[in-house]
């Protein structure tokens, strides 16, 4: 939790941070291990939403989009007994009583703490009409412990594009 939502329990960020780190982050790792309905994800994640993930860049248009994207992103972890995951680092940003972004480093472990997957993700979080919703997703795969070092390192990638 941060200092601002230490001092200010009833803030926009205190309540970002709730619904997303308390609510949807053990639904997600329960889903993950297929210890509960995957179908949670609706109430979370949006339509439409965008995600750029690791190279890639796609629009979840429909909720049978973000159900397909869901699985694909469980499918590697569960392949590789899936446990749970550690945060190493979390910023949270808040622009209007509207607006948020939430990013983490997600190291994605076993139960015997071997490290499955690690990623840099970057969440935009929307309050829409029934509540708070994931719009946008961006991340890229690390093997750093801070977002600072995470982004730097992706800045700093060269992207080769044809002329």
């Amino acid at each position: 939790m941060s200092e601002t939502t230490r001092r200010n329990p009833g803030s926009v960020e205190a309540e970002v941070v709730a619904w997303f780190f308390e609510e949807y982050f053990p639904q997600w790792v329960a889903a993950a291990q297929g210890d509960a309905d995957p179908a949670f994800i609706h109430r979370f994640w949006g339509t439409p939403m965008h995600v750029s993930v690791s190279g890639t860049s796609f629009w979840c248009r429909t909720e049978a989009d973000v159900s397909a994207f869901l699985a694909e992103t469980h499918r590697p972890l569960r392949e590789n007994d899936y446990h749970h995951t550690v945060v190493p680092d979390r910023k949270v940003t808040v622009y209007s009583p509207s607006g948020a972004a939430i990013e983490a480093i997600w190291s994605r472990r076993r139960a015997d703490e071997f490290e499955i997957q690690r990623l840099a993700v970057h969440f935009e979080i929307a309050r829409l009409g029934d509540g708070w919703r994931v719009v946008g997703i961006q991340g890229h795969d690390t093997r750093r412990d801070t977002l600072a070092e995470a982004w730097a390192d992706q800045a700093a990638e060269r992207i080769d594009r044809p002329a």
